[in-house]
């Protein structure tokens, strides 16, 4: 089963903080049916006590997610920003960096999340790739770089 689906994948949206991203992203997963009513509070308490802002270079990404008490199936919400917005560093939480690529995570298997951050680790530290996801100008490619990236993770 895939993890990325046409449904969970927006470019150029903007919001004016990372909260209402975050809202945004999990009510897409929520209308969907990937994750339960409860997702969402638990994608922002979570952010709110461990950051998930990475500086992988020119272009920082965020990879939001919950427990996966939280999640009916996997899969990832992807959203591309207009404009880059703060989120907090996961690595040093009192710094904000700009963030201009949203991948959240709604891994259904309690051991899922860590085997899923670490494969994605290697994926955000591409800055060419990267580039090349926010600069897609349609979501049909868009969808098909992110579906041939992520077709052999398995959580």
């Amino acid at each position: 089963m895939s993890l990325i689906h046409p449904e969970l994948i927006f470019q150029n949206k903007s919001f004016e903080n990372n909260e209402s991203a975050l809202y945004f992203l999990a009510d897409k997963l929520y209308v969907n049916k990937f994750v339960k009513s409860t997702f969402k509070d638990a994608v922002v308490d979570r952010e709110g006590k461990f950051p998930t802002g990475l500086p992988t270079g020119k272009i920082s990404v965020a990879i939001p997610h919950a427990d996966s008490a939280h999640v009916i199936k996997s899969a990832l919400g992807v959203m591309t920003l207009d404009s880059p917005i703060k989120f907090h560093n996961m690595g040093d939480p009192d710094s904000k960096l700009d963030v201009s690529l949203i991948i959240m995570l709604a891994i259904g298997e309690p051991h899922g999340q860590i085997t899923m951050l670490q494969k994605l680790m290697g994926i955000v530290q591409d800055q060419k790739h990267l580039e090349q996801i926010l600069a897609y100008e349609d979501k049909d490619s868009l969808y098909k770089d992110l579906h041939h990236t992520f077709k052999d993770i398995k959580v």
